[in-house]
């Protein structure tokens, strides 16, 4: 069967679609001559293909690959998930050896490691605990892709009297920006303190979810990402992901 430039899709894109590497990601490696299609070395970016081709990595591209990192930090009040705005500073700048958990089996650190380190998903500046920062396209998407299903836990302190039907809702039935949210799983904790889990990520979600059931959010922390949970890793400080962990 013939094919049509119609039928063709960027290589990158599906390399991304398959989830071997980000678009980014992509982009370097068929710079460097690191991707085959059917067997042929790929140099041209913006190069397209059938999406049944078979596409593989140079062995270049897979030691890339398995030298990128993954931090869990523990994001302090007053902190920005990402680029400093306002006159507050980002979250990287916590990215430092001296804030290096001391429990943390691996221990190898190099300002290298920063570079093109960002953040998977987002805590507000008045939010704490677990945040996500990565070399990884794959991980990035995993966290935060339009398709992402991966469920993130929250601890949070209210204040107020929730109206009648308001847990109910929380859990299913509110509209934020137009839009109906996924059902989430949200139960009382003790009398000021709910438990939420969420497989979505709105700006400021919890705290206007709260609002909309006439409840006063005071604290918020976020304890578990997919099966990677914050556990007793202090405020402000950081560790790798472990080569056995997976979200």
């Amino acid at each position: 069967m013939t094919q049509t430039p119609e039928d063709l899709v960027r290589i990158s894109k599906l390399l991304s679609q398959r989830g071997i590497c980000s678009r980014r990601e992509a982009d370097e490696f068929i710079e460097r001559g690191w991707i085959y299609v059917d067997g042929k070395r790929i140099t041209e970016l913006g190069a397209r293909a059938h999406p049944s081709a078979e596409i593989t990595l140079d062995k270049h591209a897979t030691l890339e690959q398995s030298r990128q990192v993954t931090i869990l930090l523990n994001k302090p009040v007053g902190y920005v998930s990402g680029q400093a705005e306002h006159g507050y500073s980002p979250a990287i700048d916590l990215i430092r050896a001296e804030n290096h958990w001391a429990e943390d089996p691996q221990t190898r650190f190099s300002p290298g490691m920063l570079k093109n380190l960002a953040p998977a998903g987002r805590l507000d500046i008045d939010s704490t605990g677990l945040l996500v920062l990565t070399q990884e396209g794959r991980i990035a998407k995993k966290l935060i892709g339009d398709d992402s299903a991966v469920e993130k836990e929250y601890l949070v302190r209210v204040e107020g009297e929730i109206y009648p039907g308001g847990l109910q809702m929380l859990n299913h039935g509110l509209i934020l920006d137009d839009q109906p949210l996924k059902p989430a799983k949200v139960s009382w904790q003790n009398e000021d303190q709910l438990r939420f889990v969420l497989r979505e990520g709105k700006k400021r979600q919890i705290r206007r979810m709260c609002n909309l059931v006439e409840l006063h959010v005071v604290g918020l922390k976020r304890v578990r990402i997919g099966q990677i949970k914050l556990g007793p890793l202090p405020v402000g400080q950081w560790r790798f992901l472990g080569e056995h962990e997976v979200f």
